[in-house]
């Protein structure tokens, strides 16, 4: 039998009708639909597009196996073999004011470090805004990403993208890591999954409950405490050119970093006036 993408038996499918069984029922509230596609451009874009034609409803999780066209932030690409990490999307109704939709994607960084610490054994880390880390071994690679879209004045979907059993030769770029390549102690894509949505369900419940104060549901406090960005040294690049150097001291209450600069001026940046943000010795 000649090989092809899906013969790689180290990478077996999604179980559906197991995801479905552990999450689709009264002890899990937030999700109503799950489903697995074998190859997709994009789950997000396809969750878009279902969500305006009025072909999903709330609590839906998207998951692919394979995303052909997968994007981040900024519609930069996100590409990876088959079967090799976790591609899904969700769709939410926020009822939090729309002006604190912004904490979404961090609280989403929140519960996929801590579920993927507590599942693979991997050390974990956020770069503001949206990358999940592996660190350790005195290195940090980015492992996983996020995206939020607002699709319209009701509906948010939200994006995760997490390497999972990449190997060396397989990575994007030399910054970029896997569970696998991080030690976990086990890279079984299904029990991941689970524990990811069980833990946005919690986290995404806090805030919701707070009507989406980042502060009293402790939101704010576990960003700040997994973000590794704080306290470092930083340059950060904005549209037109413009280049803000300086310390990254705080997230504020809406999300964004704060950067005090060697006069002490501090200034506040959010993830969507942001083209880059690198080591303030970096290239």
């Amino acid at each position: 039998m000649t090989p092809n993408r899906w013969s790689d038996l180290s990478r077996p499918p999604l179980n559906q009708t197991a995801l479905r069984r552990a999450l689709l029922h009264e002890k899990h509230p937030l999700w109503t639909h799950l489903e697995v596609l074998e190859s997709v451009t994009s789950t997000n874009t396809e969750l878009v597009s279902r969500t305006r034609a009025g072909e999903a409803r709330p609590g839906t999780v998207l998951v692919a196996e394979e995303q052909t066209a997968g994007r981040g932030r900024l519609d930069r690409a996100w590409s990876a073999p088959a079967r090799s990490g976790l591609f899904f999307s969700v769709l939410l109704r926020p009822h939090a004011a729309a002006e604190r939709w912004g904490w979404i994607p961090l609280l989403a960084g929140v519960a996929a470090a801590g579920a993927l610490a507590r599942t693979a054994g991997v050390d974990t880390g956020l770069k503001w805004p949206n990358d999940i880390l592996a660190t350790g071994a005195d290195e940090e690679r980015k492992i996983g990403g996020i995206l939020a879209e607002r699709v319209d004045d009701e509906h948010v979907v939200l994006g995760i993208g997490l390497n999972v059993t990449l190997r060396e030769d397989e990575l994007p770029v030399p910054t970029a890591g896997s569970l696998a390549l991080a030690g976990a102690q086990g890279t079984d894509r299904d029990p991941i999954l689970r524990a990811v949505l069980r833990a946005f369900e919690d986290w995404y419940g806090r805030w919701s409950a707070a009507d989406g104060d980042p502060a009293s549901s402790d939101v704010l406090e576990a960003y700040a405490a997994g973000c590794v960005t704080l306290g470092r040294s930083v340059r950060a690049m904005l549209p037109g050119g413009e280049e803000l150097l300086g310390e990254a001291v705080a997230v504020d209450g809406d999300g964004r970093l704060v950067i005090a600069s060697e006069q002490g001026v501090q200034r506040p940046v959010a993830a969507g006036d942001i083209v880059h943000l690198r080591p303030a010795t970096g290239k």
